[in-house]
């Protein structure tokens, strides 16, 4: 069992106030920010996108002191709220000492993968803040269409349900009530992708699909530079649905490139990896199967 009051003491930073954060620019990501601006108070600063950073004024100020959610950075200075595997052969890199991610928490790596966290960040911060959404099937989709979680539900059962036993002390049977029949699939499929689609917060597939209708999964990925109406929508649908007041929008005033490259797991290993980190100035990386590491190098961050 993971136990909540930890977690608190590891990562003091959590219960603090106004706070600046980065997110992930997706769906996932902007969900996330919702839930941090109303019930922490934090101020959204920016978004990466695993190539791009996108930074306000303050975020710059702040670069220090950022917290990086639903993504998971090597540079010592970061503290994170991420998801991803990072673990490779019992390695990890000292930056990532401060990312509370639950499969760091349980040690999961590259080594056991079909056993890494199958839930959101956003489900995460549910269970960490004991924080109950309205009991409408609006409410529970747009938090379940986070990260595909309603999906994963479906397909890993087992490995949800030793998740689900790990998070005690959390209302997971109301929150996934009815998921796995033909009626919410039919409720996804006519009434909410729908819905996503006319925001324009469709921007592609993934790869599973519904146990019973065999719906393909959609999701979200934006670009700052000109999908900022679609993002307030989608505030705005969060606002009334969930009750979550909107976050403030970051003001951009900079934009770091960096490239985002793919390389073997067998690799990795052959060299180690912290020591493929230190040689390649990794800034970002996970282990996305158990063949296969993303990672993202910039040039030049000041």
């Amino acid at each position: 069992m993971i136990i909540r009051k930890n977690i608190f003491n590891n990562f003091k930073w959590l219960k603090k106030t106004k706070q600046s954060f980065i997110i992930s620019a997706d769906y996932d990501g902007l969900i996330c920010a919702a839930f941090l601006s109303h019930h922490l108070d934090w101020n959204l600063a920016g978004y990466y996108n695993m190539e791009k950073i996108w930074i306000s004024e303050e975020g710059l100020q702040k670069k220090n002191d950022l917290i990086w959610v639903d993504l998971d950075i090597v540079p010592k200075s970061g503290k994170t709220l991420g998801g991803h595997i990072v673990i490779l052969d019992q390695q990890m890199p000292s930056g990532l000492k401060s990312s509370c991610n639950p499969n760091i928490i349980q040690n999961i790596s590259g080594d056991n993968f079909k056993s890494k966290y199958p839930l959101s960040t956003l489900s995460f911060l549910l269970w960490l803040f004991q924080v109950s959404i309205p009991k409408t099937q609006m409410a529970q989709f747009l938090v379940l269409h986070s990260d595909s979680t309603w999906l994963k539900y479906q397909q890993y059962t087992k490995n949800f349900r030793d998740w689900l036993s790990l998070l005690d002390d959390y209302e997971w049977t109301q929150l996934f009530k009815n998921i796995n029949t033909v009626e919410f699939e039919k409720k996804v499929d006519q009434e909410f992708y729908p819905l996503m689609i006319q925001i324009g917060a469709i921007s592609g597939f993934s790869k599973l699909k519904s146990k019973h209708l065999h719906i393909k999964s959609r999701d979200y990925q934006f670009n700052p530079d000109w999908d900022e109406d679609i993002i307030l929508d989608l505030f705005d649908v969060f606002a009334q649905n969930l009750l979550w007041s909107p976050p403030k929008m970051p003001q951009i005033i900079r934009k770091i490139n960096g490239k985002r490259q793919s390389i073997p797991v067998a690799d990795v290993v052959k060299i180690g990896l912290n020591q493929f980190i230190k040689k390649n100035k990794v800034f970002s990386y996970s282990i996305t199967s158990p063949k296969k590491m993303k990672y993202t190098v910039f040039n030049q961050i000041k």
